[in-house]
């Protein structure tokens, strides 16, 4: 791309950014804030807003397998934008499948999806999950969050990024953020799983976050595995999502006190 028309796209693209966004958008410059030094959000089940359980709590745990032969990585072209091509020195790969050696699938968000007592509610954390903009990257590329919860953007790229959430349920928001260190924080007010979210700037940039009214979910990591903590007993519909692969779902009994457990296996279609 031409350097001319590379800049008047970078500067449209930020007035278009701040004008907008969505409505009650909390903007911030960071302080102190290097690339490179937030630590991604955790996959785990929060802890907060979980009620107590009469009948005493257990969990879910199991693993994410992959059948067949994995495909190969996807190459992502990062040479329209010169500083996020200098940010790699190897080439970087799409996250939308990512296999594990042992054959097991990361990115899979795992979550009850039927089950629960009706009527029952659950307060959000007023901790934030985090989405970073790293190395023209999501960090991470799955992220599981609650209605309600603050979800704290960063940037910590030194270009311009615009986060641009594509909600069915919420209000869409669509904010430039030119500046290394900026945050912005945003919330979701209703349950969608996922919600997709990409950049208009880098178009190899996307992520997935699936929204929920509980705080019961967890997403795949190293070696396949989740763990979905503190459920109270009973017998719950357990689903599995993947960008690619579609959603499964099985049915599991909690035991007070007691893992159960839950496998998943994902192969592509024919």
């Amino acid at each position: 791309m031409h350097a001319k028309a590379w800049t008047g796209l970078v500067l449209a693209l930020a007035t278009l950014g701040f004008g907008c966004g969505g409505g009650g958008q909390k903007q911030e410059a960071a302080t102190g804030q290097e690339s490179g030094t937030h630590a991604e959000a955790p996959a785990a089940t929060p802890a907060a807003g979980e009620p107590a359980a009469a009948g005493g709590s257990g969990s879910v745990t199991g693993k994410i397998m992959f059948s067949g032969e994995a495909p190969k990585a996807t190459p992502i072209k990062m040479d329209a934008d010169p500083y996020c091509k200098a940010q790699h020195s190897e080439t970087v790969s799409s996250e939308s499948v990512v296999t594990n050696s042992d054959g097991t699938l990361r990115n899979v968000f795992v979550y009850v999806k039927a089950g629960l007592p009706a009527g029952q509610t659950y307060a959000p954390p007023a901790e934030p999950a985090v989405l970073d903009q790293h190395g023209c990257t999501y960090r991470p590329h799955v992220l599981g969050i609650m209605v309600g919860q603050p979800l704290q953007i960063l940037n910590s790229d030194g270009t311009l990024h615009n986060i641009h959430s594509l909600a069915k349920g919420s209000k869409q928001f669509n904010i430039g953020m030119p500046t290394k260190g900026m945050k912005v924080t945003q919330k979701f007010t209703a349950e969608e799983v996922m919600v997709r979210v990409k950049c208009d700037v880098h178009p190899w940039m996307e992520c997935w976050m699936g929204v929920l009214n509980h705080p019961y979910y967890s997403v795949s990591g190293d070696g396949g595995t989740f763990e979905i903590k503190n459920l109270p007993a009973g017998t719950y519909t357990i689903e599995a999502w993947h960008e690619k692969f579609g959603a499964q779902t099985q049915s599991v009994s909690v035991t007070a006190g007691q893992p159960v457990e839950a496998n998943f296996t994902f192969q592509p279609s024919a």
